[in-house]
């Protein structure tokens, strides 16, 4: 799930990723366009199992992201704003602020 709130006053979009409890994994990463695709942006593991990160992104972006679970499984967002295909035959999700 994606939820978005503009910060006018900081001139960014503070976007919250989240995903459900039945994502199991030890350790689970936002990677996208916004942090060049490194495993810088881990989620947090809340008290119900589920996962949530808020980001700080520019304004009017289409970022491209993905979830990667224990550096094995891709996930994309069901909620993105859009898709888009990326050079490894599978989509990666799209968020627009």
């Amino acid at each position: 799930m994606l939820k978005k709130k503009v910060n006018e006053k900081k001139g960014v979009t503070e976007v919250t990723f989240a995903l459900p409890a039945d994502v199991e994994g030890e350790v689970v990463y936002v990677v996208g366009d916004f942090n060049e695709w490194q495993k810088t942006h881990p989620m947090k593991q809340q008290k119900d199992g589920s996962w949530k990160l808020a980001v700080e992104l520019e304004p009017e972006c289409d970022c491209q992201f993905r979830y990667l679970v224990d550096d094995e499984q891709w996930l994309n967002e069901p909620e993105a704003d859009s898709y888009a295909p990326n050079p490894y035959g599978e989509e990666n999700s799209v968020v627009k602020t």
